[in-house]
């Protein structure tokens, strides 16, 4: 059985390993704060392609990179 794809925990991991906190994140993807706690908490499994656009932008990392 595979393994389900987390795309929180990488967004969350990305995120840490640049020292950013949700809300400045939020701030610097142009990405509400309550939407990146969702997608980083998994309530929202799979976020739209214009929101990860937005999160891979900010944390410089292709979309693939958040999805594997």
């Amino acid at each position: 059985m595979a393994t389900e794809i987390n795309i929180g925990e990488n967004v969350k991991k990305y995120r840490t390993k640049q020292g950013l906190s949700q809300e400045d994140f939020a701030n610097k993807s142009g990405v509400k704060y309550t939407t990146l706690t969702k997608i980083e908490s998994n309530v929202i499994k799979k976020p739209s392609v214009i929101i990860m656009a937005k999160i891979a932008k900010a944390l410089n990392v292709n979309i693939e990179d958040l999805i594997k």
